[in-house]
């Protein structure tokens, strides 16, 4: 049975950037990937908002960037995902998709989170051709254009209030005849002028030739007063929120009800099972950014460092 130092479980920025932290401190890291190899960033087109890149860079050649700089810098970086975990003594027992066990000094847990889309087909078809899931990263794109968000509780109404700040009209597709938001929010999201909610409707579909240019809604599905329409638009951002990676760890590391981790320290990284720690999107619930999530992965790499150079 092999036996490592220092275990990251994911690979975005935050599991790459522990690598790289880990292996330029010795640990030796051995990092598995995951069902998706750099996360949930290689699904985006440009990013802007990284620091250090003037012109922007994809989503696919930044993550790329990040695990070949781990494997430089000395992590040992493997294709699979863990099915199984075992925290109850250490040595620690990761179980990964092969049927092969990894016996671990500490364990880096961070597999993510994946946003919730509605399910239909055109969500994928227009992945990145208009339909996007984080409104901090994509906005930008859609300056003085028109844009429709999912969703209705606190996150959808941030998201519209964002995008309302750089587009020309947002439109609020609500399935419920109210806002499920905070009143403060409700009464900032009505409040502005750019956002019109539709409330009582659902997404049927989109449409366009090669990018999004509209979305099919109905008006109260179901009810004897059914309207079908469409609506111009040039980008679909569904903020219907995100399920973080978390249920093969729920027995051992505590979790909120939406399933992030509650980190045991006010770092963020710790978690009531000494040597193991947690970084990215499946602690964070608030932020969700790449540079956010390296310097999670930045902080747990450290921990675990210090918490091997204690039992020396």
């Amino acid at each position: 049975m092999e036996r490592v130092k220092c275990l990251v479980i994911g690979s975005g920025p935050s599991g790459y950037t522990a690598a790289i932290y880990a292996a330029r401190a010795n640990l030796s890291p051995v990092v598995i990937e995951g069902m998706q190899p750099g996360g949930q960033l290689t699904q985006t087109t440009i990013i802007e908002n990284f620091p250090g890149f003037p012109n922007g860079i994809t989503g696919f050649e930044l993550m790329d960037n990040m695990r070949k700089q781990a494997v430089n810098v000395g992590a040992d970086v493997r294709s699979g995902s863990v099915v199984e975990v075992d925290f109850e003594e250490t040595p620690y027992k990761v179980t990964l998709d092969d049927g092969k066990v990894i016996e671990c000094d500490t364990v880096i847990v961070a597999t993510g989170a994946t946003a919730k889309y509605l399910g239909i087909a055109d969500e994928t078809k227009y992945q990145g051709k208009g339909v996007s899931a984080c409104a901090t990263c994509d906005g930008f794109f859609f300056r003085k254009k028109i844009v429709a968000v999912v969703g209705g509780g606190d996150t959808a109404c941030e998201e519209a209030n964002y995008l309302a700040s750089l587009a020309a009209k947002v439109y609020l597709i609500v399935r419920k005849p109210y806002l499920r938001a905070s009143k403060a929010m409700q009464d900032r999201t009505l409040a502005n002028p750019k956002i019109e909610v539709l409330f009582e409707h659902n997404t049927e579909g989109l449409f366009g030739e090669n990018k999004v240019e509209g979305v099919h809604l109905v008006k109260r599905k179901g009810e004897a007063d059914e309207k079908h329409y469409d609506v111009a638009i040039d980008g679909f951002f569904l903020a219907i929120g995100h399920k973080p990676n978390s249920d093969i760890f729920k027995s051992y590391l505590a979790t909120d009800e939406t399933g992030y981790f509650v980190p045991g320290d006010a770092g963020g990284v710790r978690t009531v099972v000494p040597g193991v720690f947690v970084a990215g999107d499946v602690a964070d619930p608030h932020y969700r950014q790449a540079i956010t999530a390296a310097a999670s992965g930045c902080k747990a790499a450290m921990e675990a460092e210090r918490y091997l150079s204690s039992k020396q």
